[in-house]
């Protein structure tokens, strides 16, 4: 089953940073700057993940993969990090 991923990178230099970019054009639409809706399987989710960890500097570099649910649907939203820990923010957010 595919899930709805919603992946946004922070890489602090330029070149891994048109890598990155170059890397997800592969793997969903772009929304906006450093943001990409995704539809993963369990599979796709893995290669995305090595394609990225491979470029990316994990002590200064981050990707967030927030998974939105099912493709045909919404579930729970689950936050995990590639690189640096994801931090919540205590102030509101609004995901439109």
């Amino acid at each position: 089953m595919r899930q709805t991923y919603l992946v946004c990178y922070d890489i602090s230099d330029d070149k891994r940073l048109r890598k990155v970019f170059q890397i997800m054009r592969g793997w969903g639409d772009h929304l906006q700057y450093s943001v990409f809706e995704c539809q993963f399987t369990e599979m796709d989710l893995v290669k995305c993940r090595a394609e990225l960890s491979e470029v990316i500097h994990h002590e200064e570099d981050q990707v967030l993969f927030v998974c939105l649910g099912p493709a045909e649907g919404r579930g729970d939203r689950v936050i995990t990090a590639l690189g640096k820990p994801y931090t919540n923010v205590d102030a509101p957010c609004i995901v439109v």
